[in-house]
């Protein structure tokens, strides 16, 4: 926006609004919580621990652990994988980094993962205050609404362009409003709390540069950030109340070029936005999912196998160019999970995009390498246009024989138009906690998540995360 009274407008209008959220989440009870937005909630649950666990064989994961292990502090949460109890705030950190460490989370299309800073929160708070599962399912509902809107109120796809990590710095919001929720805080010292989480949002996208590891950790810092917030607002320590939409140093305006404010509010009550989570069935970026699900349909229809193809050209929005869209560089997971022209180019090769084509051995074998420096990238204009409300892609294949193929996705597989089934999701985690601690742990931890909004406490929960014996880092680079 480059009319700065424009701007300023803009912020006066809205002058309130972040207040009005606090109040909204202050008042969140379980009963206001609908079926649909419960069982989504619960697969989320679900989805996050098998992540979570999963994450902790990794070596980012395994050192976010033992640093919160070193910290230590009160033992008021589980460490997950760890046996033994942390403060609530070194345990979240922990948990954050372990189910963000794969990059198969939960995400919606405002460009955020919620699940990895929601449900590390809620469980620890929930053992720290003696919470039943009622409270963690309204905790989780108030973090994954303060996420998605205060992101879809910066205009998450151009402040993704600025270099934002909004999992980053949104994330500190959803911690902080699940934490309220869980304190109880009132409406004025949950403004505190969100004054307070917003001063402390951070993260951007320059790991894809190097393939550096501030990716994985952003959940768990900002996870952090928020639970201190709360705390923090809780003890009387008064944060920015206006801290999105203040004139002169708010969030919104800091982010983005052009805010959307109102956005915060519309439809409070009304329009749930955990109802448009997104599950992954592909270990990978999600802006990358619907061109990974038109070139495996093009090759399981068509009967191709990668030397039938003479050419490949996935067409993408614009922002998704320029996140995913670089050239292949075997050089670390992270990048070759970011990488469209690599995903592309393993599920080609291996009919899948799942755990085992995401290893350093997989990601530097020749002739995916070769294949993925091959694929062309182009921005569709029709997929740029709808971006980010619609996550589509489209791939063009031309074989040897000259043939020309095309598949456009628009709601790939997991999104809440084409959704994962709940056996798929118990599926998936079971697969990722069954590598990471055994079937039989993995198994006691689902039907025990499985009824945890149900439960007086959720304590058995988490003394089973504790005691899970995760199994050296399955991903060493």
């Amino acid at each position: 926006m480059d009319d700065l009274e424009a701007w300023k407008k803009l912020a006066r209008d809205h002058r309130g609004v972040t207040r009005e959220l606090a109040a909204f989440i202050a008042g969140i009870r379980p009963g206001d919580i609908p079926a649909k937005t419960r069982a989504i909630l619960d697969d989320a649950l679900v989805d996050a621990l098998g992540c979570g666990l999963y994450g902790l064989t990794t070596p980012w994961g395994r050192i976010m652990a033992d640093f919160a292990r070193e910290q230590q502090g009160p033992a008021e949460a589980a460490l997950w994988g760890g046996d033994a109890r942390v403060s609530a705030v070194n345990t979240v950190l922990a948990g954050g980094t372990a189910i963000h460490s794969f990059d198969f989370d939960d995400h919606s299309r405002a460009k955020i993962h919620p699940g990895a800073l929601v449900v590390p929160v809620v469980l620890a708070l929930a053992e720290r205050q003696r919470a039943g599962g009622d409270l963690m399912l309204a905790g989780m509902a108030a973090g994954y609404e303060a996420m998605n809107r205060v992101s879809q109120a910066s205009n998450p796809s151009r402040t993704r362009m600025r270099g934002w990590h909004l999992t980053g710095t949104t994330g500190t919001f959803a911690a902080a409003a699940a934490a309220c929720v869980m304190l109880g805080l009132d409406a004025d010292t949950t403004a505190s709390a969100l004054g307070l989480a917003g001063t402390q949002s951070a993260g951007t996208w320059a790991f894809t540069a190097d393939g550096g590891m501030s990716k994985r950790m952003h959940p768990g810092r900002s996870a952090q950030a928020g639970l201190m917030a709360a705390l923090l607002a809780q003890r009387g320590f008064v944060g920015p109340r206006y801290i999105l939409e203040a004139e002169d140093g708010g969030l919104l305006f800091g982010m983005s070029d052009t805010p959307r404010p109102g956005l915060l509010v519309e439809g409070l009550g009304r329009r749930w936005h955990s109802d448009e989570t997104c599950f992954k069935p592909y270990a990978c970026c999600g802006s990358n999912h619907a061109c990974v699900d038109a070139v495996l349909d093009l090759m399981r229809e068509n009967g191709l196998k990668p030397a039938d193809v003479e050419r490949v050209v996935a067409g993408v929005a614009g922002v998704v160019d320029t996140q995913t869209g670089f050239e292949y560089r075997a050089d670390s997971v992270l990048n070759a999970q970011m990488s469209l022209r690599y995903n592309i180019a393993v599920a080609m090769f291996d009919g899948q995009a799942y755990l085992e084509q995401f290893t350093p051995e997989r990601i530097v074998e020749p002739q995916v390498v070769a294949l993925a420096q091959r694929v062309e990238i182009e921005i569709d204009p029709e997929i740029d246009r709808a971006y980010p409300e619609i996550y589509g892609g489209r791939v063009t294949l031309t074989t040897r024989q000259g043939k020309t193929l095309s598949r456009k996705v628009d709601y790939s597989r997991g999104m809440p138009e084409n959704p994962m089934s709940r056996d798929e999701i118990d599926g998936k985690f079971m697969s990722l906690a069954s590598a990471a601690a055994g079937a039989e742990s993995a198994a006691r931890i689902l039907e025990a998540a499985r009824g945890v909004f149900g439960a007086g406490s959720a304590q058995p929960l988490a003394d089973l995360l504790a005691r899970a014996r995760v199994a050296g880092p399955a991903v060493t680079a």
